[in-house]
């Protein structure tokens, strides 16, 4: 969803109502996750996607249809053993899509909320899916307001609520109510999709293989900052445009700077003299991973220079070193891809495994 906004953002604005199918429940292996979406606008234009092409074809014409009549759809796509040629997934699958039309009038919060997610600013769209609420009908919750309604008073305040607390951990899930926000009834199910910030990688050490792990933290979503205290080493001009390049000392650019559980930490100093003080404060901090580049042997040297330093086994644990999965990578590049696999697999509790030797399913369902 958020790399089709910009698109959406420009019909909105024009006065161009549009279809749009989003992804709120998928089950077995699914291509796409919750809030994976695809619209169709003018001159029936398409962005985005909602299974890799599976049923992209179905999607566009039910998108042309509630543009047409005014009307959400809710529909469920599965293979078919009975009709193996039946609109489906290949894969086994099955995922629920919410198709609804959207202009100005039904949804005056979403240029809003386009702009929001743009400048980095937190939002969640609450969407009814299914119940006696209009069907389609959307609410847009910022950390000081809210636009548009659901239907009922008490039902927006409810999911005003909760859609306040998904902001901090940036989840799309469904919820459950009763047609006035009873809390303990089922009546009304609701789509909270929530538009965090995206999560940081900080770079510590400017060298060849700073500007590749770079490289592919820009690529995969993140905010990235490169950290050096040697000046000659972190030029912006090593780096990719859209990285932020700081000279500090490590351990005190990290101090100062917030952290939370999406954050990453790459620790590519490889100096004592910088990844030891560096280390003992990433290991007292929040984050989803941290990792430092080093050989075995240097890594017993920074294990001891820790104990030493105080660091507790406990906090020992949380540090990936040396970081990286077993891929023989060689290349800065292919270094950063070794990285970048285990930053997936740490975050989607993948085994880092060849999946021809892996039973199951590819996609397995993750809790919000």
């Amino acid at each position: 969803m958020r790399e089709i906004l910009p698109a959406l953002a420009r019909w909105h604005a024009a006065g161009m109502p549009f279809g749009l199918a989003t992804v709120v429940a998928v089950s077995r292996s699914a291509p796409r996750g919750p809030g994976a979406a695809m619209a169709v606008g003018p001159d029936d234009e398409v962005v985005g996607s909602v299974s890799g092409g599976c049923v992209e074809g179905a999607v566009f014409s039910l998108a042309q249809e509630v543009v047409a009549n005014g009307e959400a759809r809710l529909a469920t796509f599965g293979y078919s053993d009975e009709d193996a040629f039946a609109v489906g997934l290949t894969c086994g699958g099955e995922i629920t899509l919410l198709v609804r039309p959207v202009t100005a009038a039904s949804d005056p919060g979403f240029g809003a909320v386009a702009a929001s997610v743009a400048a980095g600013e937190p939002v969640t769209v609450a969407t009814v899916v299914d119940g006696p609420a209009p069907r389609g009908s959307a609410l847009a919750v910022w950390p000081d307001r809210a636009v548009g309604s659901l239907g009922t008073s008490g039902l927006d305040v409810a999911v005003t609520a909760d859609a306040r607390g998904e902001l901090a951990l940036g989840a799309s899930v469904l919820r459950h109510y009763g047609a006035h926000g009873e809390r303990r009834e089922d009546a009304v199910t609701v789509f909270l999709q929530s538009f965090a910030p995206p999560p940081r990688m900080l770079v510590f050490g400017a060298i060849d293989y700073a500007a590749s792990v770079a490289r592919i933290g820009d690529f995969l979503g993140y905010r990235v900052t490169v950290c050096d205290a040697r000046p000659v080493f972190a030029t912006p001009k090593r780096f990719p445009a859209a990285v932020e390049v700081v000279v500090d000392w490590p351990h005190r650019y990290l101090s100062s700077t917030a952290t939370d559980e999406r954050t990453v930490l790459c620790v590519l100093t490889h100096d004592p003299k910088f990844d030891v003080p560096l280390l003992e404060v990433a290991l007292r901090r929040p984050a989803a991973y941290i990792g430092a580049m080093g050989s075995r042997r240097t890594h017993d040297e920074r294990r001891r220079r820790l104990l030493e330093a105080g660091v507790t086994e406990a906090e020992l644990a949380r540090l990936r070193s040396p970081l990286g999965l077993d891929l023989g990578a060689r290349t800065p590049e292919e270094v950063a891809v070794s990285v970048a696999a285990e930053i997936v697999a740490l975050r989607w509790g993948g085994s880092g495994a060849p999946l021809t030797t892996t039973a199951g399913a590819i996609h397995p369902a993750v809790a919000s």
